[in-house]
């Protein structure tokens, strides 16, 4: 595919300014090419500065005039120093400590042509690492060490140096082979397609987004790619591009399971480039957040009623309980008062039902074999059941996940009594489980009664619409929908040709496989860490201990053999548990998150994408219940 020459630099500068090193390009006159936008962020250049022509003289009197070198008493002498350094156009390499504490690395290379390209690294997050090295050095001997510290400096020196040529590499390549290395390195698919629907470009990450589908998509059309379901739900956005207007549409793909949301951005010939990227994690969060805000509206809102109405009710029990001791009444007032006193029983049940559904509470996820769990089940539902009904249990081997093992037993148990009431003294019950990819478990309760109807369908999550009459309180389901969307997984209702079908689908994520051996303990606070350190020796395990991320990502690199990891989510220094999980490779040990934040902080949510969160305070055996004996454990 080629470009024209406009469109080529502006992919260029878009690759450039994508790195996360400063760089900059002079010619052999000493004014500027070329530089990125890290470049003028880096050293807070006015635009005067950063513009192609502007002269090297001017930017460095600039920046020794603001302190960036230090005290300089005479600036005219230091810059004219640094300008013979530069005409010498000889390959440099030096770090420097900046007048904001920062450490940078400068490395520069002469080109062919005359001028040089100049690499700018900040390398502070490096110099941290050598002084934690260093603050362990006790456990190293002085040899180790120095001879560490020297093979650093040289990789430093190396990789500057490959980076400069790289860099000037990249200037010299076609614009097309730049554009293709930015797009892959970002986790989206990125795509372009003209004016009749077919791929002009796309880079390798269709397979990603797409699970199970090839990447070699060139020349096909939009609709063979994608498949026709896919295809009927971005056709409008698609059409709109077309029409040269941007366009966002969100859709799950019916083959994976997956939430995908497509930007689509028109070209100027009449096609448009395409944007795809998964966004199921953030749909399960933004579904829990979503609910547990209007779970707080909710309790706001009932909290204040719920109180005057228990005293009203205390009050009816209270004098109707008086009435049924007076010696003088009707005959026919003893009914009448056990009717009052039975109503304001109820009315006590109701309450207590809508402070479960709206008072604030987390799911407590446990390691839980979901075999286990269906057969403890059915022991639970089948004494319930009339003679003339069968309850079918459907159950491959899922293996052991992280479920609220309770709150998802009572809502399947909820689902199966409500089944049960609709079918009356006979009939067939089914619950079916199975894993979605690696996205979703499905619980699909089915039955042979009459069905939902259409109220039922519409209206059937709501709190209090019920089709029991006075037998019914309205919350069964909504509870059921409640702890779902808690656990950002998703409720549905339906039909099949013989009956009602109720569909729950919960997030799918693996229980930590851990075995005992020595555990990292990540946590800031000297009186937690003892606690918790006693807690993991409790579990069989030898504990090494570090009160950040960067302390205990040195100690993974130097300490292969660690089994399990339990950080805190909040450490001293900037980077926090949710870091330290996204350093980890995918041979790493395991890891469990705590805290104290409560489920419905960003943070907390953030966390569950990444790793298994333990709430503060927790005991051994909550933690023990996170944990399966990996295979290796148990032989």
């Amino acid at each position: 595919m080629q470009f024209g020459d406009d469109q080529t630099k502006t992919m260029t500068m878009a690759g450039l300014n994508l790195i996360g090193q400063a760089l900059t390009i002079y010619d052999q006159d000493l004014r500027l090419v070329v530089c990125n936008a890290p470049f003028q962020t880096i050293f807070d250049l006015p635009s005067a500065l950063v513009t192609p022509g502007a002269t090297f003289r001017d930017t460095i009197t600039h920046l020794a005039q603001r302190g960036e070198y230090g005290e300089v008493t005479d600036v005219e002498a230091f810059v004219q120093e640094r300008i013979n350094q530069a005409r010498a156009f000889e390959p440099h390499y030096m770090e420097r400590t900046r007048a904001n504490g920062r450490t940078i690395s400068v490395e520069g290379s002469p080109l062919a042509e005359g001028g040089w390209v100049t690499v700018y690294t900040d390398i502070s997050a490096t110099k941290s690492q050598e002084a934690l090295l260093r603050a362990h050095s006790d456990a190293l001997s002085d040899q180790v060490l120095a001879h560490t510290e020297k093979l650093s400096q040289t990789n430093r020196e190396l990789a500057a140096m490959i980076t400069a040529l790289e860099e000037t590499k990249r200037q010299l390549t076609a614009s097309e082979a730049r554009a293709r290395l930015t797009t892959e390195m970002m986790p989206a698919h990125i795509a372009h397609v003209d004016p009749t629907g077919h791929y002009t470009y796309s880079n390798l990450r269709f397979s990603t987004i797409f699970p199970d589908r090839g990447s070699d998509i060139l020349g096909r059309h939009i609709r063979n790619a994608l498949g026709p379901d896919n295809h009927d739900k971005v056709r409008d956005a698609l059409n709109t591009a077309f029409g040269g207007a941007p366009a966002i549409q969100e859709f799950t793909d019916p083959a994976s399971a997956r939430r995908i949301r497509t930007a689509l951005t028109p070209d100027l010939a009449g096609g448009a480039y395409i944007l795809s990227m998964d966004v199921t994690e953030e749909t399960q969060t933004r579904a829990a957040l979503q609910q547990t805000h209007r779970r707080a509206l909710a309790a706001q809102i009932t909290s204040g009623l719920a109180h005057d109405f228990s005293n009203l009710l205390t009050i009816i029990l209270g004098l109707q309980s008086r009435l049924g001791r007076l010696p003088t009444l009707p005959a026919d007032a003893a009914p009448l008062i056990e009717g009052t006193l039975a109503a304001a029983r109820r009315g006590g049940t109701l309450l207590s039902s809508i402070a479960e559904i709206s008072d604030p509470r987390s799911l407590r996820p446990t390691a839980t074999d979901v075999s286990a769990l269906m057969q403890d089940l059915v022991t639970l539902a089948e004494p319930t059941l009339p003679a003339g009904t069968r309850l079918h249990l459907n159950v491959p081997d899922i293996g052991t996940v992280l479920l609220d093992r309770g709150k998802l037993q009572d809502g399947l148990l909820n689902l199966i009594l409500n089944a049960r009431d609709a079918m009356g003294t006979s009939g067939e019950i089914s619950l079916n489980v199975r894993r979605v990819h690696d996205t979703w478990i499905e619980f699909q309760v089915t039955d042979t009664g009459p069905g939902f109807s259409a109220a039922a369908l519409k209206q059937g999550l709501d709190p209090f619409f019920t089709t029991k009459g006075s037998e019914g309180s309205g919350l069964g389901l909504p509870m059921v929908y409640d702890m779902t969307k808690l656990a950002g997984g998703d409720l549905r209702l339906g039909n099949t040709e013989t009956g009602a079908r109720v569909t729950m689908r919960l997030p799918f994520r693996e229980a930590v496989q851990a075995s005992t051996g020595l555990a990292l303990l990540v946590e800031d606070r000297d009186d937690l860490r003892a606690l918790l350190r006693d807690m993991l020796m409790a579990l069989g395990y030898s504990v090494i201990e570090a009160a950040s991320a960067d302390e205990a990502t040195a100690l993974l690199a130097d300490l292969p053999d660690i089994a399990l990891i339990l950080s805190d989510l909040q450490l001293e220094g900037e980077a926090t548990g949710i870091d330290l999980a996204q350093r980890l490779g995918p041979n790493s040990p395991p890891l469990v998150l705590m805290t104290s934040l409560p489920p419905d902080a960003a943070l907390f949510l953030e966390a569950q994408k990444h790793a298994p969160v333990l709430r503060k305070p927790f005991s051994a055996d909550d933690l023990a219940a996170l944990i399966t004996p990996s295979q290796e454990a148990s032989l």
